[in-house]
């Protein structure tokens, strides 16, 4: 069975001012139907590069990467793909519910044909289950950061879209803020089960919401390690205290330290 993801060989390098430099070599990795799966590693690897080949907004210099079964950009044009960025990018004019809703009043036609069989969720529910249910009419520059990102995470659910693409979407906040929103995520997960790709640079964060994490070198970025968590679902924050956490972000962590120490990677 293909994969929501399928990505062989994928290479991608830029043009610099001292001559071409290699971001991504030698990409090969499947993400399967509603699996929650975190690209890790410290800034300067490429998980945001290739969360951006994923997401249609930039193209491989060479290999492959489909999106059920699509080019990235034709999967993104279908709204097969949402989108949760660093920061909110809310509409500064258009109140929370209105933000949360805004990918299902444009390219109507996509809504029409070519589609997946997921339909988009009704904002109101999904903004009640992050915790916004009472903000719905508020602007934005009405709300503190993290329940602007709220509404971000909201917005990419209530798209109803396969694929969820989070690139480091708690990186701003404060540990508290970003603890509650770990959890808010988890549970929107649980619910709704979309495929995610997550990136971060937190071993923690990435123990915390996966099921699998792939572990990158240093650029040019490879696949280090793809580290399975295996630790029991539905979590909570309550399992960050455990020995079994503590135990796999240290896998994690020594994983990273292997392809970031010269060693050879696989």
């Amino acid at each position: 069975m293909s994969g929501v993801i399928e990505i062989r060989g994928l290479e991608k390098r830029f043009l610099g001012r001292s001559g071409t430099v290699a971001a991504l070599d030698g990409i090969d990795l499947t993400i399967e139907e509603g699996e929650f799966v975190t690209l890790f590693g410290p800034s300067g690897c490429g998980k945001s590069t290739l969360l951006r080949i994923i997401a249609g907004l930039e193209d491989a210099s060479s290999g492959s990467a489909a999106v059920l079964g699509d080019r990235p950009r034709a999967a993104s044009k279908r709204k097969n793909i949402a989108w949760v960025p660093q920061t909110p990018a809310l509409l500064p004019w258009r109140d929370v519910r209105a933000n949360a809703h805004l990918p299902n009043v444009v390219n109507r036609q996509a809504d029409r044909a070519g589609r997946s069989a997921r339909r988009p969720e009704t904002p109101d529910s999904v903004l009640a289950e992050i915790g916004l249910g009472g903000f719905s009419k508020a602007r934005p520059s009405q709300l503190s950061g993290g329940m602007r990102q709220r509404a971000a995470i909201a917005r990419g659910f209530v798209q109803g879209s396969p694929l969820l693409l989070m690139d480091e979407p708690f990186s701003a906040l404060d540990e508290f803020t970003r603890e509650t929103l770990q959890t808010k995520l988890l549970d929107l997960w649980e619910k709704h089960r979309r495929t995610v790709v997550f990136v971060t640079h937190s071993a923690a964060e990435a123990v915390l919401l996966s099921d699998r994490i792939v572990v990158m070198t240093p650029r040019p970025g490879r696949i280090q390690e793809i580290v399975d968590v295996g630790l029991a679902r539905p979590r909570d924050g309550a399992v960050l205290g455990s020995a079994e956490f503590a135990e796999k972000v240290a896998e994690v962590k020594h994983a990273l330290s292997q392809g970031w120490s010269g060693e050879e990677t696989r």
